[in-house]
């Protein structure tokens, strides 16, 4: 199976560090930096048939699975308080969750997918960056990351 950029939660994986890293074969760079084995941090996506082992045991994947549907906005109880709860916590790209489930919704996955790839490319040069990249690795161009983006968004309550 090839790459799933999209996940049930409405993170878009095609911005994930651990993705970047293992498409440009530099994981073993990243697990040095964050100790662990390289192996743990091949992915290819929430959706895919490999992930890295921080998102193996995802809440929201298996609520998806067992119910029978791939995305959180497909659900009737959506916004769960689960999920609200994982948009205000302290990791800045969660912070778009619902706004992207939001957008799924109204644009289609292939839409949002490639509204999600122009987001995450550098307007400058068109090179994909990640999350909490704040220059372009290939022109060096100040990018607009998930920390700045949070600042952008109001915060949610369950049930809104």
């Amino acid at each position: 199976m090839g790459y799933r950029f999209d996940a049930p939660c409405g993170l878009y994986c095609g911005a994930c560090p651990t993705i970047h890293a293992g498409r440009k074969g530099e994981l073993a760079e990243l697990a040095k930096l964050w100790e662990t084995d390289p192996a743990d941090l091949v992915c290819r996506g929430c959706l895919s048939d490999t992930t890295a082992v921080f998102c193996r045991e995802c809440r929201f994947r298996s609520c998806a699975a067992s119910k029978g549907i791939e995305h959180c906005f497909r659900c009737d109880t959506f916004p769960c308080a689960d999920l609200v709860k994982f948009r205000n916590d302290d990791m800045p790209h969660h912070s778009v969750v619902l706004a992207n489930l939001a957008r799924m919704r109204e644009a289609g996955l292939e839409g949002w997918l490639e509204e999600q790839r122009v987001r995450w490319s550098c307007p400058s040069c068109g090179e994909p960056f990640a999350w909490y990249d704040e220059k372009c690795g290939k022109c060096g161009a100040g990018l607009f990351d998930s920390r700045a983006e949070e600042k952008t968004l109001p915060r949610e309550e369950a049930g809104s």
